[in-house]
């Protein structure tokens, strides 16, 4: 299946592993089936999470809301789903957007 995917309403579904406390937050590659996200923000009190989706929004030109997390609230391994995105996928892997 992959990292990311597309469902019925347009939204795209991705498949994260999250490493929390590293120097900067960026996309890092694969990990498995999922995408490695490397956060700066701790893995404590949901502010790993909350880095996670402020993080996301940026990326795909979202606001917050529109950024929702499906699975793995306390775990390093995450389902997100984003609503009517206004970038695919590869932006993730470039500057980010203006």
């Amino acid at each position: 299946m992959g990292w990311h995917r597309y469902d019925e309403a347009k939204n795209l579904v991705l498949t994260l592993h999250i490493q929390p406390g590293a120097k900067n937050t960026a996309a890092d590659g694969l990990y498995g089936e999922a995408l490695k996200i490397k956060l700066a923000a701790p893995p404590v009190e949901g502010k790993a999470n909350a880095a996670l989706i402020k993080f996301l929004a940026e990326r795909f030109d979202v606001p917050l809301s529109r950024v929702i997390l499906k699975q793995g609230d306390r775990s390093r391994h995450k389902v997100i789903m984003i609503q009517q995105p206004a970038y695919g996928p590869e932006v993730l892997f470039s500057e980010a957007p203006d």
